[in-house]
């Protein structure tokens, strides 16, 4: 701790504990302290850039785009998930502590394995697909189709904050039940009954305790829960005879 580091926190300076990890020292998780000159417009990305530039450049975090759309900068902000190029500091109080992800294994300091993550996603499904196209629309030179992307962001701050997930590590997410309920709802080049076997699984829909922690923590308003209970739904009407 350096002489900015012992000074006390005022107005213009935030106090950080920013969780520190090397892979193989298991012994040697910590956490380091901080204090760091932000302005009421500050990002808690920001602050750890200026951390990374200015006190300690081995502090590994991931970011890219800046603005909430690449999901990369998901972590722990004083207990609750949040993308750190969006969250302001001036919501955090005066000692902010920042941690990676939950129920995600952690390479290094702030950054999580998001291969677990997209591990259980389901299987041998299109998640990117021919959009729409009227026949007598032209498309814009050197484009020859159009494909839509979804409002998921792959963030991981779903399977982070989920009270099964942190139970359990066979339950396959809300984030994977999402992409499940997409791909359901859009019915193009999916088996749906392959993705209902699969979301009815012991480890799918019917694990989910509907607290609701996914939606919550939702940066991108795709609403887990909500899919989740939408599949429940299918999965019960077909139990019962009627299909959609």
């Amino acid at each position: 701790m350096d002489a900015m580091d012992a000074q006390q926190v005022t107005a213009d300076t935030r106090r950080f504990r920013i969780f520190r990890y090397k892979r193989g020292d298991e012994g040697g998780k910590h956490f380091d302290e901080f204090v760091v000159p932000v302005g009421p417009r500050t990002t808690l990305l920001e602050a750890l850039l200026w951390i990374q530039l200015h006190r300690d450049r081995s502090l590994a975090l991931r970011h890219s785009c800046l603005h909430a759309s690449c999901g990369t900068c998901g972590l722990l902000a004083n207990g609750r998930e949040a993308l750190a190029c969006v969250t302001p500091v001036s919501d955090l109080g005066d000692e902010i502590t920042v941690e990676p992800l939950a129920n995600i294994p952690v390479l290094t300091d702030l950054v999580s394995d998001m291969g677990a993550f997209y591990a259980r996603l389901p299987d041998r499904h299109p998640f990117l697909r021919a959009s729409e196209f009227l026949p007598d629309a032209d498309s814009p030179e050197g484009l020859s189709e159009y494909v839509r992307f979804e409002d998921c962001l792959e963030c991981g701050l779903c399977l982070s904050a989920c009270p099964v997930a942190s139970t359990s590590r066979d339950y396959v997410g809300p984030g994977a039940l999402t992409a499940a309920h997409r791909l359901l709802e859009d019915r193009r080049g999916a088996d749906e009954q392959a993705l209902l076997d699969w979301a009815a699984g012991p480890n799918g829909a019917w694990r989910c305790h509907a607290a609701y922690e996914c939606t919550e923590v939702c940066p991108a308003g795709a609403d887990p829960a909500g899919r989740i209970m939408a599949i429940r739904g299918e999965l019960l009407r077909r139990r019962n005879g009627s299909e959609r």
